[in-house]
């Protein structure tokens, strides 16, 4: 499953990840780190997305954005999502863990092919739903999200538990 279109300087190529994509997988899961002031908090390593991507069971699909220009493929970007499960909704859904554009290819329609490309398996799976989180800061990417139709959830808050707070919720019923 490919989608081509025509960006300003090349052809966009969105293909699904394969496991030498894994190098480049992390190398933009660290730069989005890096863009969301998080630079230390990556500690995920090869091995966790080879087994986590591509093994079973499986808990994520990736699709990497690669543009073709001057005869050569240049990795832009990629969309890592997994399904989720509503049981209001009685359904699956599609959850975005990460979207990410490298810089220098900010601005040519990547990011929207690649939220159109999980929008579409979305819709071809019977997914109601298509989510994601934004942090309040990142303006940019709100204003983005707000022209491609998505509203900001107001009334729900995310929680978290991870660390030594995780390993104690998990021991306080023993």
């Amino acid at each position: 499953m490919t989608q081509s279109s025509t960006p300003p300087n090349g052809s966009l190529n969105l293909r699904p990840a394969m496991p030498a994509d894994i190098p480049q997988i992390l190398r933009f899961i660290r730069d989005l780190a890096t863009y969301e002031r998080e630079p230390d908090a990556v500690h995920a390593t090869e091995a966790d997305l080879l087994r986590d991507g591509f093994g079973e069971p499986k808990r994520f699909d990736c699709l990497i954005a690669e543009l073709n220009e001057s005869g050569a493929t240049i990795p832009a970007g990629f969309a890592l999502y997994f399904y989720n499960y509503s049981t209001w909704l009685g359904h699956a859904g599609i959850y975005l863990e990460d979207l990410y554009v490298s810089p220098e290819h900010r601005g040519k329609g990547i990011g929207k092919a690649l939220l159109t490309r999980v929008a579409a398996i979305a819709v071809a799976e019977g997914c109601p739903r298509f989510e994601w989180s934004v942090l309040d800061w990142n303006a940019p990417s709100i204003d983005f999200y707000h022209q491609l139709g998505a509203v900001m959830k107001s009334e729900w808050k995310g929680m978290q538990v991870s660390g030594d707070a995780l390993k104690a919720l998990a021991s306080s019923g023993k």
